[in-house]
């Protein structure tokens, strides 16, 4: 049992959370702001805080400088509406800090306490191959081989979403290994081609097509018979090429650039796009009846830092395959695991790849001792901090500010509309503003 503070606002919302922490058999009480926060914690100890991040007196980043004066023991678990607060601030905070993200479940409130009460999970090296390419043994991925396995058995066609780095190729391979396909896996780039050639590369060309077109040329759909054809960054395509792709997907035929016979071409099609649902609708780069023939079956592939008991296993891979390549026997220790484990990956497992060849790189060739580096941000991490201007020794003030201003040019400033997103009342929201002057 737990004696859990639960400091929001929000009425409603601490209404249900109460209930659903006493179902679970804690004890829970309730502030509505960081005074009465303070009151609570100098009266009594707690194991676990449930924080929300914007509070009617000042952020919750406050509540957290003191808890460290009065050097409580608490467990900190953040609650907002704004589901960027935590790339954003988890340098600022650091990894024993937790995350959740309004609207919430009972699951997602059960998941945090428990992360308090219950011993952590002893890291492990060891790696399986699913599927002679993946690797991963978090419930995430247990759901994705699921997917996998479905979907290989079938003819339809996938599409495949997700961060940059995920590994979206490598799970197209995955589905072709599984179906056990006649043909090959065959992989082409729709944002690497230009309007001029993306139809030669897709649908092949007659000899004299155009000028260059020196010889015949079969396309990835001819290539890909009896097999899997992967179309990466499909919404990158140019939106007035789609209509051909669309004939190809409907007639399973498809007619070189400069000819007139159609040629029957058989192949299952995964795609793969770093764009969500929202942006796909929004910023119409794919056609509706494209979406719909593409993603008869899609997959969401999750984010590293969605799984990190992974992380172990991803880097021990990746350092195997390096100390088998230059005979090498370097280790990870428990430290550096940890290390690994406590950032956020925004570059996921490419990013990670990256970092253990660097550590390899930079290690002292006549010892067996790693040497991570100080710090694991790429240019691309810094330009977004750069951007969202939040990093390490700014006020929480300017943090909070920052948060509030790039909420509301997403929703193109609208204030309720705003609220509703960073999990607040609006009349909280006009007090902050009011407070940093921005009324």
């Amino acid at each position: 049992m737990l004696d859990v503070l639960l400091v929001d606002d929000d009425q409603e919302f601490t209404d249900i959370a109460s209930n659903i922490i006493e179902f679970l058999g804690h004890n829970i009480q309730v502030a509505a702001d960081i005074a009465e926060a303070k009151e609570w914690l100098g009266s009594q100890s707690f194991d676990h805080i449930l924080l929300d991040f914007m509070l009617p007196d000042g952020s919750g980043l406050h509540l957290l400088d003191h808890l460290k004066t009065i050097d409580s023991k608490a467990y900190v678990t953040f609650i907002t509406g704004h589901p960027s607060v935590k790339g954003m601030l988890s340098e600022v905070c650091g990894p024993k800090i937790d995350y959740l993200v309004k609207p919430l479940q009972r699951e997602d409130i059960e998941s945090a306490l428990n992360r308090k009460s219950q011993p952590k999970k002893a890291i492990t090296s060891s790696s399986k191959l699913h599927f002679d390419c993946l690797i991963g043994e978090s419930p995430a991925m247990q759901e994705l081989y699921l997917m996998i396995e479905r979907v290989a058995n079938t003819q339809a066609n996938v599409m495949l979403m997700g961060e940059s780095g995920v590994g979206k190729e490598v799970v197209a391979s995955a589905i072709h290994n599984v179906s056990k396909a006649e043909g090959q896996l065959v992989a082409t780039n729709c944002g690497a081609l230009s309007n001029e050639l993306i139809g030669s590369e897709l649908f092949g060309h007659e000899k004299g097509a155009f000028t260059g077109a020196v010889a015949q040329k079969t396309g990835v759909f001819e290539r890909a018979e009896n097999g899997t054809l992967f179309l990466d960054e499909v919404t990158e395509m140019p939106i007035e090429m789609q209509p051909n792709l669309l004939r190809v997907l409907e007639s399973k035929k498809v007619v070189r650039v400069g000819g007139t016979k159609e040629l029957p071409v058989n192949c299952r099609v995964v795609s793969a796009t770093n764009r969500t649902m929202e942006s796909i609708a929004r910023d119409n780069v794919l056609r509706e009846d494209i979406y719909f023939r593409l993603a008869v079956f899609p997959i969401t592939i999750p984010a590293l830092r969605q799984r990190t008991e992974d992380i172990p296993l991803l880097a021990n891979a990746f350092l195997d395959e390096l100390n088998q390549e230059n005979n090498k026997n370097y280790s990870w220790d428990k430290n550096q695991l940890e290390r690994l484990i406590s950032y956020d990956w925004p570059g996921n497992v490419r990013e990670l790849r990256h970092c253990v060849h660097r550590t390899f790189i930079m290690s002292d060739p006549k010892s067996d001792e790693l040497r991570l580096p100080s710090s694991f941000e790429s240019p691309f991490s810094m330009v977004t901090k750069t951007d969202n201007n939040v990093s390490a020794g700014q006020t929480i003030e300017d943090v909070e500010k920052n948060l509030i201003r790039i909420t509301l040019e997403k929703v193109q400033g609208n204030k309720t509309a705003a609220a509703e997103m960073l999990g607040i009342s609006t009349k909280t929201l006009y007090n902050r503003l009011h407070a940093y002057g921005e009324l």
